[in-house]
């Protein structure tokens, strides 16, 4: 598949899938949740959705609240995007912000 098209489909099922969390998904586990990234497979069946959670403390829960949420959050994307298929969701934590954070800790301590 294209990779534009590809690129374009991830950054409408990311806003979207931002959307429909922020205004439309009822759990309060999930309302400390932000989609940093989404990434579908070339033959659209799979799709792995990169979160991260404002509240640490929070994480299993939200997790576990998105997976429950997977098959409202599909329909509702049925309806805003434009693809014959919608990709099996896939939630998963966004580890690379804790690791950029921790990349400037080191820099800075090398630096003193």
């Amino acid at each position: 598949m294209n990779s534009i098209k590809l690129e374009r489909i991830n950054s409408a099922i990311k806003r979207e899938i931002s959307y429909v969390l922020a205004n439309e998904v009822k759990d309060t586990n999930i309302k400390f949740v932000t989609v940093t990234a989404v990434k579908t497979t070339n033959d659209l069946s799979y799709c792995k959705v990169y979160v991260t959670i404002l509240k640490d403390e929070l994480r299993t829960e939200a997790l576990k609240a998105l997976k429950n949420a997977k098959g409202f959050i599909r329909k509702s994307l049925a309806t805003r995007v434009d693809i014959r298929h919608i990709p099996q969701l896939e939630f998963v934590y966004d580890e690379s912000l804790e690791y950029g954070q921790k990349i400037e800790e080191i820099i800075k301590e090398i630096h003193e």
